[in-house]
């Protein structure tokens, strides 16, 4: 790393990590939100504050792995996005709290990141994007809806924000031809294979949000084939990890269908829970049936583990899974097919262990979480307009500069600015 004489004073770069949820609530959106802030906090060249949002009208504040999060109040709830009318004063009151130099928003769940670009101003933004169209074909109104926001306000979205970044291809900001793809990772540490040796038991795991706004996800469709299943191996059970207000419902079709006996819900569970039972699954099913499955992290955490996994043939899954190399892919809704690909994997435990290696390979090669770290670090400096730290003789906080001018920032308040605000040609410094 090349050093320099400047005398500069220097400060971090500080960023505002916006997801309309955030972990204890589970899902891929939350992890990967969870994994940014964390990333960024470990490194001395950036301090992060976490904005997320929770049920009520107050605000509060609590501590998540060492680091601030300040959860909105969001007393609506309009489909499956929570919102306040007052966010737009909140969120800009706090990026001027906290110096924030750079937001980083994380969506598809209107509503908070679109606030949160208005009220960023002349900040820069970088806009994660965790989806892909959210139509559902469900409702026509909500299905209505939907089109007009993403005809009418995600280009509008996009083009205010600084940098685009993609989850998978599948992810509406690739669509732009601005974005990096910087898929989620795993932690390979935490989810590990069971001892070898170990026998796997003939159960089927989905891991997700039991909502009536997520009926995407498909649980409804595994359930349906819960029944052939049970007929060719009455030892078979559906572990379900995730809770939501469409559980009534999905225990009543368990119970109509005859196989309540034969589901075991589990509720939330936390990383190192669902580690365990990852470990003692025989397959991991994610039957998501649009393209609102941009990615499924559910599929390399267990793939991680050494499951064998099993998704739809839809939306980003298939960026996952290489079928019949490290899991495999059948048609959306599809319940024939899935019932013979889910016993085919249960009766042949040697190729379920093929699989299952595979994919652990696949984890540590391709998505471990230590691998998407730079390019996230990358897109943070380069929406600030900033090079890669210049580290002083005897300091250990990088030096940040102006890309166009060279300059260096001098103020905490107003961390945005350079040296020379009116000699720079950047707009954003003057």
């Amino acid at each position: 790393m090349t050093t320099s004489t400047d005398p500069t004073v220097t400060q971090p770069l500080r960023v505002a990590v916006v997801a309309p949820r955030y972990p204890p609530d589970v899902g891929g959106l939350e992890n990967y939100a969870r994994w940014v802030a964390t990333s960024l906090a470990a490194d001395e060249a950036f301090e992060v504050v976490v904005i997320s949002t929770h049920p009520g009208w107050r605000t509060r504040t609590d501590q998540q792995d060492g680091l601030q999060v300040i959860r909105l109040g969001a007393g609506l709830v309009l489909s499956n996005s929570p919102l306040n009318p007052w966010w737009p004063f909140q969120l800009r009151r706090l990026f001027w709290r906290h110096s924030i130099d750079v937001v980083n928003a994380h969506s598809p769940v209107p509503f908070l990141a679109d606030m949160a670009v208005a009220a960023a101003g002349r900040r820069p933004v970088v806009m994660t994007y965790h989806s892909g169209s959210m139509v559902k074909g469900e409702s026509q109104l909500v299905d209505r809806l939907l089109r007009t926001y993403e005809r009418l306000v995600l280009p509008w979205l996009f083009k205010r924000s600084t940098e685009l970044v993609a989850v998978s291809p599948v992810a509406m900001t690739h669509h732009t031809g601005r974005a990096v793809v910087i898929p989620p990772g795993v932690d390979t540490v935490q989810f590990h294979p069971p001892p070898v040796g170990a026998a796997r038991e003939p159960h089927v795991l989905f891991v997700g949000r039991v909502e009536l706004s997520s009926r995407w996800k498909g649980l409804h469709v595994l359930i349906d084939a819960l029944p052939a299943m049970v007929e060719q191996d009455p030892s078979v059970v559906l572990e379900v990890v995730g809770d939501g207000d469409a559980l009534p419902e999905m225990k009543a079709r368990a119970d109509a269908l005859g196989v309540a006996e034969h589901v075991r819900w589990h509720g939330r569970l936390s990383h190192s829970d669902l580690a365990e039972v990852l470990r003692r699954v025989s397959v991991t099913v994610l039957p998501s049936l649009t393209e609102s499955e941009s990615f499924g992290m559910t599929l390399i955490e267990a793939m991680a583990s050494g499951c064998a996994v099993v998704g739809s043939d839809v939306g980003g899954i298939p960026f996952v899974i290489r079928d019949g190399v490290d899991g495999l892919l059948v048609p959306p809704g599809d319940v024939e097919a899935l019932v013979t690909t889910v016993m085919t994997l249960i009766q042949d435990p040697v190729l379920a262990g093929r699989l299952g290696q595979a994919g652990r390979a696949a984890a540590e090669d391709t998505w471990d979480w230590s691998r998407q770290t730079q390019l996230t670090f990358d897109r943070i400096r380069a929406a600030a307009g900033v090079k890669e730290p210049v580290l002083e003789p005897g300091r250990r906080t990088p030096a940040w500069r102006c890309r166009r001018c060279g300059a260096g920032r001098i103020h905490p308040r107003w961390s945005r600015s350079c040296r020379s605000p009116s000699t720079c040609t950047r707009r954003r410094h003057r």
